[in-house]
Order: C-alpha cells, then structure tokens, then sequence
C-alpha cells in the first residue's frame, strides 16, 4: 500500500492507495478514517485499486481553516478524483457521512456520468427519525438560553460561553458535538442539519444498500426509508452486525460487496 499527500482546497489531504483492477473509491465516516476500512481491504484490493482519502478533519489530513459543508466536502472529493484517479469509470464504496458526500456527487452530472457501482453502508444523510428525550433536550436547551437574551450584548455573549461550559449543557448535547471544538464543531452542525432526503429521487445510478442489522446510528429503518426514495436500489442486511458491518462481519461484507462489484 502506498501513502500520499496533496493540497485540496487548502488543505493537505493524505490518502491510500493499493490493489490492481477498476478504481474503487472509499470515503469513510464522521469521527473515522480510512484505515477503518483494513479489515476488508485485503480481500477487495485483489480485484480492484483502491483509493482511500482521509477526509479534511479526519485521520492524518489536515482540518479546513474554515467551516465546510457537506458541499464543499464533495467540492475537496471532485478534485481528489479529477487529480488522482484514472480518466474513465469507477465505483464507490462508502459509510455514514461518506454517503452524504456520495449522495452530493451523484447529482454532479459531469462526475456522475464517470460513477458506476455504488455501495452504500450505514449511510447517514436522512431526517432521523427522533426521541422523545431529543426533544426534552432541545427544548431544556432553549429555555436555558432564554434569560440571556434579555441582557446587553456583551453581558449576553459571557452568559452563554459560561452556560455552554456547564455540565448541565453538556449533558444536552451530542457525544460527537462534545468531542469537537473550533472549525470541526461548526462543521458537524452544518453537516447534521443538511437532510438530503430530497437528492434522493435525482439519482439513477443502481446501489447496494450494504446494512449491519443491529446498527443503531443509522437504524434499519433509514435504510429502508432511503430503498423507497432511490430509483435502483437493493437493500442487504448482515446479522450480527452494527454500524461498522465491515468491521464486525468483515469476511461476510467483503464476500456480498464483492459479488456486486465483480459478478461472474
């Protein structure tokens, strides 16, 4: 395997690359990296090169000087493919947040006319369906912020960094908001907050929907609900296997990527 490192709209992204055979390209999930995909990278890169970056913030790459969006994350993936990828065809393999970004660059017409397999797994970029208790949080959340903005400017903005500091609002928030400071933090929300559901419906590209059936980031039922909003879809399940079905039942998601990518 072999490491490399360029410049992608200011930011030095390091990616992988190894096998022999069509371009694969993965694109891993929030809070991950490439190297999550290891466990099936043996028995894929025999049959196909694959290019694994590290997205901008993630891994070894460097983080943007300023907040992205799930759009310019699709921006830094289409000069990554225009540099480093051979002109022609080539497939898709990607989990979580990947598939926000899959999802941005399959309604690229330009781009999308050179995407031809697609597999999505764990895919995220849907309005989740939503507890009772992220309601309680949300609305606890605003009630705590209502007295400050009754106060002078620079009073309200001191109020509000102590309140965020405080236990209490961090018990309200997310574990990966929690995790994040700086660029990342602003970054997170702005991919959260982008529901994609609409995009579905513009894509005509046949894609296997790869699920672990116990995952619980990215519920079953998300996976069902994006089977009925794309037009060319198969729906597999993995028993045993969560949110990571690569690395829980890595020999059995390689063995079904595998038979789609490289049917006999």
């Amino acid at each position: 395997m072999g490491s490399f490192i360029g410049e992608i709209n200011g930011v030095n992204v390091i990616w992988n690359k190894s096998g022999e055979g069509k371009p694969l390209l993965f694109l891993h999930g929030w809070g991950s990296s490439s190297a999550s995909f290891s466990p099936i990278l043996n028995r894929i890169q025999s049959f196909r090169t694959c290019y694994l970056p590290d997205l901008p913030g993630f891994g070894k790459s460097g983080k943007p000087k300023q907040p992205w969006t799930v759009s310019d994350y699709a921006d830094a993936i289409e000069i990554f493919i225009q540099k480093q990828l051979p002109d022609g065809p080539f497939d898709l393999l990607v989990h979580s947040f990947g598939a926000r970004i899959a999802i941005k660059l399959l309604i690229r017409p330009k781009l999308s006319s050179r995407i031809e397999k697609v597999i999505f797994t764990g895919a995220a970029g849907l309005v989740p369906k939503r507890s009772a208790s992220y309601y309680f949080k949300k609305n606890t959340a605003k009630l705590l912020k209502l007295p400050f903005h009754i106060l002078p400017a620079t009073l309200r903005e001191r109020g509000l960094m102590r309140l965020r500091k405080s236990a209490l609002w961090k018990s309200l928030g997310s574990s990966d908001y929690q995790k994040l400071g700086g660029v990342m933090r602003q970054t997170f929300v702005n991919v959260v907050t982008e529901h994609l559901d609409e995009e579905l419906p513009k894509i005509s590209h046949e894609i296997l929907l790869l699920w672990g059936r116990n995952d619980t980031a990215t519920p079953l039922e998300q996976a069902k609900r994006m089977e009925a909003g794309l037009k060319n879809c198969a729906l597999v399940t993995i028993a045993n296997a969560g949110h990571y079905a690569f690395i829980d039942k890595p020999a059995q998601f390689a063995a079904i990527a595998l038979a789609y990518l490289e049917p006999e």
